[in-house]
């Protein structure tokens, strides 16, 4: 029997408020949740949405919410799992940026946060290891990683190239044979275009209001957001290094440091890590405009990062049985993947290099421009704090939340010694 509705905000709005960790850990909740305490799906129609998930852009976690919705009680069981899952999230950045805003200057606010940006160098590491182990199972993976790597760090190649070329090698170079499944008939295509047409409308529809109206910032932000909606594949540290070299070398919106300080603070809310994109662009509004500007842009932002979650999963939800049976679908996820796997490593030297360095040149050499610091330049305070949070968080195996609380006022401590 299906969940009523009341049933199915409690149940949902009880997983976003608890959505901590990252998607390992809210994946595994929703699956506490939904199948070991409720029999609302069984363990295979789980599975089988997550790597549906798994191959579309955006949050896998919270389009997980937004399937499990939909099945339960269609579109708006979805629409309901799905926004449940990214409100509270949403309410902790607003009120972030607000504090940020108003106390981020302060000379002990910024010694707190010298210890929360050495540990966002730790998380990112530990999110590298865990993503390397699933994704280079061979040396033709490895190889990828390492070219993806290459590709962003030495050549500055735009990332949705970089998961295009993977994506297409994965797919081409694919020689297995397709599983053995008993998919369910396709539904209408008639279905299809039309739940295109409206999602699509929704989505884009007040981005090009923004445009007509002459609200440029917001058209800037809006735009540039929905862009990334479409290319982050891998979760939210993947398109980090894109969105920085976008909002940071070519908006000139927010600066590196508060790029690293954003990271930072949406790791200790709850919902999808590319929250992210709601507090650069408030605080972009903030700079620009004050109060207002910050919650019009983060409005904004939301809507271009998460409609198109909406419209992917009420694309492909109907669809899944017949995915099952296309693992050359999988084996492109896979190249994609492992490909992320060298971008999320010249993420982790961007933001040590920034951290643990004062000074940073670059240095080109034809196509190829690579960043090489000054060793004299060396912040003493930041590469203790960095080898502190390495040993919390990987030998004594404390939890992100608390790891950065507690380098927090670390970093708060050494600047009144």
């Amino acid at each position: 029997m299906n969940p009523s509705v009341a049933e199915l905000v409690r149940v949902f709005g009880r997983i976003g408020l608890l959505s901590f960790g990252g998607p390992a850990a809210q994946i595994s909740l929703m699956h506490q949740e939904l199948v070991e305490r409720r029999p609302w799906l069984d363990e295979q129609t789980y599975l089988r949405a997550l790597s549906l998930c798994m191959l579309l852009p955006g949050p896998e976690a919270m389009q997980l919410a937004t399937y499990a919705g939909w099945r339960l009680r269609g579109i708006s069981g979805g629409l309901i799992a799905g926004t449940l899952f990214v409100l509270p999230g949403a309410c902790v950045i607003a009120a972030l940026v607000g504090l940020y805003a108003a106390f981020g200057n302060l000379p002990i606010v910024q010694a707190g946060f010298l210890g929360v940006k050495a540990t966002v160098i730790v998380i990112v590491l530990q999110a590298l290891r865990n993503l390397s182990r699933k994704a280079l199972t061979d040396t033709h993976h490895h190889a990828i990683a390492g070219l993806g790597f290459l590709a962003i760090f030495a050549f500055n190649l735009p990332f949705p190239l970089i998961i295009l070329a993977a994506a297409i090698w994965g797919y081409v170079t694919f020689d297995g044979e397709a599983n053995d499944f008993n998919a369910e008939p396709s539904p209408k295509v008639t279905n299809y275009f039309r739940t295109a047409a409206v999602w699509l409308t929704l989505w884009l529809g007040p981005l090009l209001l923004l445009n007509v109206t002459g609200q440029k910032l917001l058209s800037d932000l809006g735009w540039f957001f929905a862009r990334l909606a479409v290319v982050t594949f891998g979760g939210a540290y993947a398109v980090l290094a894109y969105m920085t070299q976008t909002v940071v070398d070519k908006y000139q919106w927010v600066s590196t440091d508060q790029m690293i300080d954003a990271l930072g603070l949406a790791e200790t809310t709850p919902g999808p890590l590319i929250l992210v994109t709601q507090f650069v662009a408030m605080l972009t509004g903030q700079i620009s405009g004050g109060a207002p500007l910050a919650i019009a842009a983060g409005l904004v932002a939301l809507w271009a990062t998460f409609v198109p979650c909406f419209l992917w999963i009420f694309l492909a939800a109907p669809y899944l049985d017949q995915l099952a049976t296309r693992p050359k679908l999988s084996a492109a996820l896979h190249g994609i993947t492992a490909a992320v796997v060298g971008v999320i490593l010249n993420l982790s030297v961007w933001f040590s290099l920034n951290v643990l360095f004062g000074d940073i040149p670059e240095k080109s050499w034809g196509p190829v421009t690579i960043p090489l610091p000054e060793p004299n330049s060396l912040i003493p305070a930041a590469l203790a704090l960095t080898l502190l949070a390495g040993l919390l968080i990987f030998k004594f195996k404390f939890g992100m939340a608390t790891t950065l609380l507690m380098m927090a006022a670390v970093g708060t401590g050494l600047h009144f010694l």
